[in-house]
C-alpha cells in the first residue's frame, strides 16, 4: 500500500507540473530581474553620498532598460522625505520596515521590457513600467538582498510619468500598481499623468486593448479560396497555439499509461515474493511421510518417543 500511495503522489505531483504556469513563471522572471537591477545599481555607488542618486548600467542584454541608487538615512527620509527622485516624488512620514539606519532607493524604468515582465492581459501600456525599490544599505557590495517596506504614513508618493502615449479615443487612462507577488491593482488617474500609492513597487499607466472593429461585409460575398488568404494564416497561426496543448495532454496520457503498468509490476512483484517466502518456508520446514488410506493419500505421523505400557506393571 506504501508503493502504491507513493506511485499516486508522484503521478498527481506529475500532473500538476505540467499544468500551465505563466502567472508564476513571469513572476519568477520580475523576481530576478530585481535581484540583478539591485546589484547593478549599487555598483554605482563608487563614492557615494547622502541624497545623490547616480546612474547605473544594465548589462548589454538588457539595454533599454534605466536603473539608480540613492542612499539616504531612514531618520532623514521619514522627516525630510525626497522633493523629487527621477519621476517619484517622496513626501515626508515615508517610514521603513524593518528599520534599517541607512536605506538604498532603487530606481527602475523598464522601458520596451515593461510587457515582457509585467504582462497585464487585456491592457496596453501606454507609459513604461516604473519601480521604486528599498533596500538595506549596511553593505554596498552585497546582491540578492532582500526588499524593505516603504509606507507613506501621510501624504502618498506621487509618480509623474513623462512618456506617455496618447490613448485611443474613448479610451480611459488607470495606474497600474504591481506589488512585490506580481499581483496588479488599477486606480484612477490622479491628475494628467500622476499616479499615487502609498508604498513601494512598480507602477505604469494603462488602457483597456481595444477588440479590432470587424470588416465589412460584402453584398456578394466569393466563396474563399481553400487554404489561401488571412483565414489560412488564421489557421496556421491557431495550429501553433494548438499543437503544444494537445502535445502536452499525449504527454500527460502517456505518462499515466506508465504509472499504471509500473502499478500492475509493483503488485506483481509483491505476490511473486510471497509465494517465494511460503516456498522457503516449506522447505525449512519437517516434511511428513504420506500413507495410503484406503484410495487416499494422507500424511502419518512418526513413530512416538514414549512407548505405552500397562498400568499393572507398576503394581508392586
Amino acid at each position: 500500500m506504501g508503493l502504491l500511495r507513493s506511485l499516486a503522489m508522484l503521478s498527481l505531483l506529475t500532473l500538476i507540473l505540467w499544468l500551465p504556469r505563466f502567472n508564476a513563471q513571469s513572476t519568477n522572471s520580475a523576481r530576478a530581474l530585481d535581484a540583478l537591477l539591485q546589484d547593478y545599481a549599487y555598483r554605482a555607488f563608487v563614492l557615494p553620498r547622502t541624497g545623490i542618486p547616480y546612474d547605473g548600467i544594465v548589462p548589454s542584454n538588457l539595454t533599454g532598460i534605466k536603473i539608480a541608487a540613492m542612499r539616504l538615512r531612514s531618520g532623514s527620509l521619514k522627516s525630510r522625505g525626497v522633493r523629487m527622485y527621477k519621476e517619484f516624488g517622496i513626501p515626508e512620514g515615508v517610514v521603513v520596515r524593518p528599520y534599517v539606519e541607512r536605506v538604498v532607493l532603487v530606481y527602475q524604468n523598464l522601458g520596451n521590457w515593461s510587457g515582457r515582465y509585467y504582462p497585464l492581459p487585456g491592457y496596453t501600456y501606454i507609459a513604461p513600467v516604473l519601480g521604486l525599490l528599498a533596500y538595506d544599505a549596511s553593505n554596498l557590495s552585497a546582491t540578492n538582498l532582500p526588499g524593505l517596506d516603504i509606507m507613506a504614513s501621510g501624504n502618498p508618493l506621487n509618480i509623474t510619468f513623462l512618456n506617455v502615449r496618447s490613448a485611443a479615443d474613448g479610451s480611459i487612462a488607470k495606474c497600474v500598481w504591481f506589488d512585490s507577488h506580481g499581483f496588479p491593482s488599477l486606480s484612477n488617474v490622479t491628475s494628467g499623468n500622476v499616479c499615487s500609492t502609498i508604498q513601494q513597487g512598480h507602477f505604469s499607466i494603462v488602457v483597456e486593448s481595444l477588440a479590432p472593429s470587424p470588416a465589412p461585409v460584402s453584398p456578394t460575398p466569393s466563396p474563399p479560396n481553400v487554404g489561401t488568404g488571412p483565414s489560412g494564416g488564421g489557421k496556421k497561426k491557431n495550429s501553433k497555439k494548438v499543437w503544444p496543448i494537445i502535445g502536452s495532454v499525449l504527454g500527460g496520457l502517456l505518462l499515466l499509461v506508465l504509472l499504471s503498468f509500473l502499478i500492475l509490476w509493483a503488485q506483481k512483484l509483491k505476490q511473486r515474493k510471497k509465494v517465494q517466502q511460503m516456498e522457503r518456508a516449506a522447505e525449512v520446514g519437517e516434511s511428513l511421510q504420506m500413507t495410503m488410506v484406503g484410495e487416499t493419500k494422507a500424511p502419518a505421523a512418526m513413530v512416538t518417543r514414549t512407548q505405552p505400557t500397562l498400568e499393572n506393571e507398576y503394581v508392586p
